[in-house]
C-alpha cells in the first residue's frame, strides 16, 4: 500500500528531528569534554608553576628546545609531541583563559588552544603563532582591540605582550606564519565568526612582546 503525503512527511519530520538531537548532543559531548579538560589541565598547571616558583626558577633558565633545519640550516624550534602542553594563554579583557598543546590536529584544538608547529615556543624570540576554533577558545577574538594585554604563561614565566594590529586573510596567505625579527605573538582563527560551515578567511591578530617580567 503506497504511503501517503501526510505519512510521508511526518516520516522526514521524524528524521529531521532526531538528526537534529543527535547533532546537538554531540555537540553537547565536545563542548564537555573541554570544559573536563580544561578544568583538570588547569588545575595541574598551577600546581606546577606554584612548585617552580617555591624552587625560585627564573625565566632566563627555561631550556629552549632548538635543533636545525636540514634544508635551511638555519635554528629552528625543536619538533614537539602533539597534544603535549606546553602553558595557557590570557587575555583579560576578553576574559579568555586557556591551556596551550602543541600541534594544530583536530583533537587538540578541540580540547585546547594549539601552538603551530615549528613556530617559536612560548615566550621564545621570533613568532609564536596560536590557533584556535572561532566557536570555543577563540570566539571572543572578535572583541579584541589594539593595545589588549595577552600573557602567555608557561610553568617558569609569564610574558606580555599588547595588540597590535587585526586583520583578515586568506586561508593560503601563509607569510603570517614567517619567522619575525622581534618577538611577536600571531593568533589565527577562522572568519567569519558566525559562518555555517567551513569559514572561508582567517582572523589574524599580531601582539609584540612587552618588558619581561
Amino acid at each position: 500500500m503506497p504511503f501517503s503525503r501526510t505519512a510521508v512527511l511526518t516520516w522526514v519530520g521524524r528524521v529531521a528531528t532526531a538528526a537534529s538531537v543527535l547533532v546537538l548532543l554531540a555537540v553537547g559531548f565536545f563542548y564537555l569534554e573541554s570544559a573536563l579538560f580544561q578544568r583538570a589541565s588547569n588545575r595541574e598547571f598551577d600546581r606546577v608553576r606554584a612548585a617552580a616558583a617555591r624552587s625560585q626558577a627564573k625565566s632566563q633558565s627555561i631550556p629552549v628546545r632548538l635543533e636545525r633545519d636540514r634544508i635551511t640550516d638555519r635554528i629552528i624550534p625543536a619538533s614537539l609531541v602533539p597534544g603535549e602542553g606546553l602553558g595557557r594563554i590570557q587575555i583579560p579583557a576578553l576574559h579568555l583563559s586557556a591551556i596551550v598543546l602543541e600541534g594544530v590536529g583536530a583533537e587538540t584544538l578541540r580540547r585546547a588552544v594549539g601552538h603551530v608547529p615549528r613556530s617559536a615556543l612560548l615566550g621564545q624570540p621570533g613568532n609564536t603563532v596560536l590557533a584556535g576554533h572561532r566557536d570555543t577558545f577563540f570566539r571572543s577574538l572578535r572583541n579584541i582591540q589594539p593595545g589588549d594585554l595577552i600573557t602567555l604563561q608557561t610553568a617558569q614565566a609569564s610574558f606580555d605582550y599588547r595588540v597590535q594590529t587585526t586583520s583578515i586573510v586568506d586561508p593560503d596567505d601563509v607569510a603570517v606564519l614567517d619567522a619575525t625579527a622581534s618577538d611577536t605573538l600571531t593568533l589565527v582563527t577562522c572568519y567569519p565568526f558566525y559562518f555555517i560551515g567551513p569559514a572561508p578567511r582567517r582572523f589574524i591578530v599580531r601582539a609584540e612582546r612587552s618588558s619581561p617580567r
